[in-house]
């Protein structure tokens, strides 16, 4: 399976805001982060908490400021996230 994103690629979130479970926290989406790795491919957990077969697809450790999440402080925040979840800046 090939990767979309690289380590040092910024970008965004989806602003999706499912009806059902995500792995994507609502103060993250939309927001503007840096891929800091890969985690491997796994299946979406969304699909499969909803019963739903699910191939497996890259995961991304991203990093965003804490200014990007929150509007303020100097700390960081790094979240695992689904490719799905992301589009380049």
């Amino acid at each position: 399976m090939s990767e979309r994103y690289q380590a040092g690629d910024r970008v965004r979130t989806s602003t999706v805001d499912p009806d059902h479970h995500t792995r994507l926290p609502s103060y993250a989406r939309g927001r503007i982060g840096t891929v800091l790795h890969t985690e491997g491919a796994h299946p979406k957990a969304d699909l499969r908490a909803q019963g739903i077969e699910a191939l497996p697809q890259p995961v991304y450790a991203v990093r965003f400021t804490s200014r990007e999440l929150f509007g303020h402080g100097d700390h960081s925040v790094t979240l695992s996230l689904w490719e799905d979840y992301l589009s380049h800046e």
